[in-house]
C-alpha cells in the first residue's frame, strides 16, 4: 500500500487556519503567520480530510529554514492498521513533509536548516540530507557546491535565528 492512496501534502497559505492547533499542542504557541506552511493530510474512510502533520519553511533568500514540525498521535493512532504499516515503510509523516519542502524550496536556495534535538526526528532528517553543522541542534543539507567560508557564512545566518 501506498501512502499517497490516504496521505496528502501541500503547501497552503491559510496555515493558522489549517494547522494551528495541531502546532499548539506540540509548542504551545501560535503557529507563524508567515508563508510557507507544509501540511499532510490524512484521508479518512469517510473522504474527510484532517491535518496530520505540518513544518514550516522560512524563506531568508539564500538559505531556508525547516522548523516547527509535529504530528498529530491521535490521527495516526485512528488510521487502519494497514496505513500505519505503509506510512511506516514510507518513513513517516515529518518526511513525506519535509520532501514536500525539500522540492518546492531547495531549488531556490543554497542550503536548508532545522533545529533538532527530538530522538525520533534525529531518526528522519537524515533521510532528506540534513547532517550536523557544529552547532548543538543545527542540521544542515547543503544543496549546492560552496566553499567552505560561504557555508560558513550560511550556517552563522541560520544559528542566528535559533531557535526556529
Amino acid at each position: 500500500m501506498s501512502i499517497e492512496g490516504f496521505i496528502s501534502v501541500t503547501e497552503v497559505d491559510d496555515g493558522p487556519a489549517q494547522a494551528d492547533a495541531l502546532f499548539q499542542r506540540a509548542y504551545r504557541k501560535p503557529l507563524p503567520d508567515f508563508p510557507h506552511h507544509i501540511v499532510a493530510y490524512y484521508r479518512r474512510t469517510d473522504g474527510t480530510r484532517v491535518p496530520a502533520s505540518y513544518v514550516h519553511f522560512t524563506d531568508c533568500g539564500d538559505i531556508f529554514l525547516a522548523g516547527g514540525a509535529c504530528t498529530a498521535g491521535d490521527v495516526l493512532r485512528a488510521m487502519r492498521p494497514e496505513e500505519q504499516a505503509a506510512l511506516h515503510d514510507y518513513g513517516g509523516l515529518m518526511l513525506a513533509t519535509l520532501r514536500h519542502g525539500f522540492e518546492r524550496y531547495g531549488p531556490r536556495c543554497e542550503a536548508i536548516f532545522t533545529c533538532c534535538g527530538d530522538r525520533r526526528a534525529l531518526e528522519t532528517t537524515p533521510k532528506v540530507g540534513f547532517v550536523e553543522s557544529g552547532i548543538e541542534y543545527l542540521l544542515v543539507n547543503f544543496l549546492r557546491d560552496s566553499s567552505v567560508r560561504r557555508r560558513r557564512e550560511m550556517t552563522a545566518k541560520a544559528a542566528s535565528f535559533m531557535p526556529f
